[in-house]
């Protein structure tokens, strides 16, 4: 077999890996390897929007309102990388042709969602802002792309990264590159209710436990509050935060508006409060939780938010006349595979990791709604300028494939007893006693014998159970219950 070397590899192919592929020259010999196809990713179900500081000014508050819902445990270096550099990032995606919406004057049309202080959101087709991003990037796209491969080992000695290895249609073959660039991806697929592309399985997240690079912060895992949760696939029905930003109310079945039992905001509190103040309600009432649209006109509706008018329509509800119910569901990862800020993995040179794969610690214990985006546009472009400015050759290595079986027949079961354990004993709400039994549990299938993959799952989880069981404290999207008595309500105190 033909040795096959690259300038960079780029392992995902979300806004992250393909803005960072946006911003590499032609003259480099560059592969971006995907996993499943092309839409299959985490930014094509993107609806709610892209923030950004809007200009000169808002840039501080900006910092403000992330370093607010990061409660306490963002870097501020990190989040002023972020806010200083939207602007840019958003003109330059205009620049090469990208329209977000605009208002009659042809002015850029921004937004407000939960715990921003102002408008500044951009959104684009209404609620399909990743959906035409995603496409607009993979059409701009100028280098060769591999669908349908995944990514099961990294070549790595002397603490240098050469490449990877890459599964395809059942065989195994190692490919070379200077640089390699992770931008795979959340954990979705870890549990029983998501919001994630099926493909998003914390791949990469496990191999890197495997080759002992550090994963950080793997405790601090975003529920979105507003689910339709209601079918039979794993992946459930996002129904963005920008419908409370524009005036959805949340309610129980009696129609009452419970969240500022909780929270002063209502449903304008960050994420983290809302998912738990539904999930102490229900509690402590047994009633069903629904998003309520009826403040919307019809006809705006229908043009604002056109995919879920239709997604909600083909399933039977006439809306925005008729409530939806809901549940939270896992939405995002914050922490991951341990970066600086221009995405450098740190301790082995020549591999990056950015996106929703990397802790650059600029979300801290709540990522601010609609920063997950920006975060991809800039700290790709930092990750790339970083590799343009450091050109290195290494030298030539060539490394044995990866013989281990990937997957056997009983995997599957096993998978769907891994997404069970983590939805009832690692999800919104958490104990010491469910998380170690948790920990027990996956310790028991980690030592069954299973594929390479499921093992890449596994040893994600037992970090994020792990990561768990280390803080003790409460923060942000990570609540600890402590005993029965313990209410949700004096959590919303660590956000502020």
């Amino acid at each position: 077999m033909n040795r096959i070397k690259y300038d960079v590899i780029i392992i995902g192919a979300g806004v992250a890996g393909l803005y960072a592929a946006l911003h590499l020259p032609k003259s480099k010999k560059v592969l971006i390897i995907n996993k499943r196809e092309t839409f299959k990713c985490n930014t094509f179900y993107a609806q709610g929007g892209v923030a950004l500081a809007v200009d000169k000014e808002d840039v501080p508050v900006h910092v403000k309102d992330t370093l607010e819902a990061g409660a306490g445990l963002c870097s501020e270096d990190a989040v002023h990388v972020l806010s200083e550099n939207s602007r840019a990032a958003i003109d330059d995606l205009i620049k090469r042709g990208f329209e977000f919406d605009k208002n009659e004057e042809g002015e850029l049309l921004y937004t407000k969602e939960a715990a921003h202080s102002r408008e500044r959101i951009l959104h684009a087709g209404g609620d399909a802002t990743g959906r035409y991003m995603h496409h607009f990037l993979l059409t701009k796209n100028p280098h060769a792309l591999w669908s349908d491969a995944r990514v099961v080992d990294l070549l790595i000695e002397d603490k240098r990264c050469f490449g990877v290895t890459v599964l395809d249609n059942r065989s195994s073959r190692n490919v070379y590159a200077d640089n390699v660039i992770i931008a795979s991806g959340g954990v979705g697929s870890l549990f029983e209710y998501h919001t994630n592309a099926p493909c998003i399985s914390a791949d990469l997240q496990g191999l890197c436990v495997l080759k002992g690079i550090e994963l950080e912060r793997m405790e601090m895992l975003q529920f979105h509050p507003t689910v339709y949760v209601d079918s039979s696939s794993a992946q459930k029905m996002l129904l963005t935060e920008a419908l409370r930003g524009e005036g959805a109310t949340i309610e129980d079945e009696t129609g009452r508006r419970f969240l500022f039992d909780f929270d002063e905001r209502g449903e304008l509190a960050s994420r983290d409060i809302v998912s738990k103040a539904i999930y102490e309600h229900t509690r402590k009432t047994g009633l069903k939780t629904y998003l309520s649209l009826k403040n919307f006109d019809h006809v705006y509706f229908t043009k604002r938010f056109p995919n879920i008018y239709k997604n909600m329509q083909d399933i039977g509800f006439d809306v925005p006349r008729q409530r939806v119910p809901i549940s939270p569901a896992f939405h995002y990862a914050i922490g991951g595979i341990k970066t600086d800020l221009v995405g450098r993995v740190l301790g082995i040179e020549g591999l990056y990791a950015i996106g929703e794969v990397a802790s650059t610690q600029v979300h801290g214990a709540n990522r601010l709604a609609s920063n997950s985006l920006l975060e991809g546009l800039v700290f790709a472009q930092r990750a790339v300028e970083d590799i343009l400015l450091h050109p290195h050759t290494k030298k030539q290595i060539d490394f044995e494939v990866v013989d281990e079986v990937m997957s056997f027949k009983e995997d599957k079961e096993k998978k769907n007893l891994l997404r069970k354990i983590m939805w009832e004993n690692v999800s919104i709400v958490r104990t010491k006693e469910g998380l170690s039994q948790a920990l027990e549990q996956i310790n028991a299938l980690l030592n069954e014998k299973i594929g390479r993959l499921l093992k890449f799952r596994l040893l994600t989880a037992k970090e994020i159970v792990r990561s768990a069981l280390a803080r003790d404290e409460s923060i942000g999207v990570h609540f600890i219950k402590k005993d029965n008595n313990d209410e949700i309500i004096d959590n919303a105190n660590a956000w502020h």
